[in-house]
């Protein structure tokens, strides 16, 4: 594992691939790959990442990475009917 991890490192440095940059290749190619593992399970991937679920979703954000569930919209307060109290008087 070492060597091809090695020969990895030689490649990049090779293509003039900066650090930050390989980075994020490294980064987004796990997180990708755990949520494949995973099945979508973000609780699961973070786990096998050894990362906090919130971590994850920053990153997938940031990454604009989409683990094809649909995403839910919070519901608008504003849109609710509030029922106010009817004064007796």
């Amino acid at each position: 594992m070492k060597e091809r991890f090695d020969g990895l490192i030689e490649h990049l440095l090779a293509g003039n691939i900066f650090l930050q940059e390989a980075i994020e290749i490294l980064e987004r190619s796990m997180i990708v790959g755990a949520l494949e593992h995973n099945a979508g399970n973000q609780c699961a991937a973070a786990k096998q990442l050894g990362i906090h679920r919130n971590t994850l979703q920053r990153k997938m954000t940031e990454y604009e990475i989409d683990n094809g569930r649909p995403r839910r919209k919070p519901v608008a307060t504003a849109s609710r009917a509030r029922k106010r109290k009817s004064s007796a008087a």
